[in-house]
């Protein structure tokens, strides 16, 4: 609608909208009473919502549909080089953010008194971690559009390695996932030759019981 078709200008609309987002999925979670579960939850409530609108969109403008039928599933094919340069700097900035709260993160795993007993600033701690998350998914839809559940399986699959400490899971997640991303890729290739499966099918198809499996291991009653 905008005539905006470079990475460098729309990845400013992806940030817009990341940030949108999670303020959204946050409060839908119960905010100060969020759990992991229900922030999955409403996490995937925005989604069904938000494709709807993406779904109308293509249906009123056949040039939109065109451009975004594959790109809406979620591709690592027109991530060339000069894209990932692009988006790069941002994603390192979110990074480091996510790794410096690392620390003030473990704290309130424990509850929001006992985090500001042991000396951890609470509301700067969530709006740094809502800064990390806006910075990196935003970057890294624009390039390569919504790869689905990866966020969701990665850090559930390293904390039953290392535990509940941020500092080891932030890491080890950052190795562990362009791992499963680019696995899942090669899968694609090579399952649907000489056509390509794109990888957000392949990490929906593979996140799907994981979830379910996440869900059905909390009681009914912290839903």
């Amino acid at each position: 609608f905008l005539g905006v078709d470079d990475v460098r200008d729309y990845v400013w609309f992806a940030f817009a909208g990341a940030a949108v987002v999670s303020v959204v999925v946050y409060v839908l979670g119960g905010s100060r009473t969020a759990t992991p579960v229900r922030l999955a939850l409403a996490g995937t409530a925005a989604t069904a919502a938000l494709y709807g609108y993406v779904n109308a969109v293509q249906l009123l403008n056949s040039a939109a549909l065109d451009r975004l039928r594959f790109w809406t599933v979620g591709s690592l094919a027109s991530a060339t080089m000069d894209t990932v340069g692009r988006v790069a700097p941002f994603i390192l900035a979110g990074a480091v953010l996510a790794l410096l709260i690392s620390r003030p993160l473990n704290a309130m795993e424990m509850g929001d008194d006992t985090a500001r007993a042991l000396g951890a600033h609470i509301n700067r701690t969530r709006i740094v971690a809502m800064a990390a998350v806006t910075l990196m998914c935003g970057a890294a839809t624009a390039a390569c559009g919504p790869i689905v559940f990866l966020g969701l399986m990665v850090p559930y699959m390293v904390r039953a390695l290392t535990g509940p400490d941020m500092r080891w899971i932030l890491p080890y997640a950052a190795v562990l996932a362009p791992v499963l991303l680019l696995g899942s890729d090669v899968i694609g290739r090579m399952i649907a030759r000489p056509a390509e499966l794109q990888v957000g099918i392949v990490t929906a198809l593979v996140g799907g019981p994981v979830f379910i499996r996440l869900v059905r291991r909390k009681r009914m009653a912290q839903l």
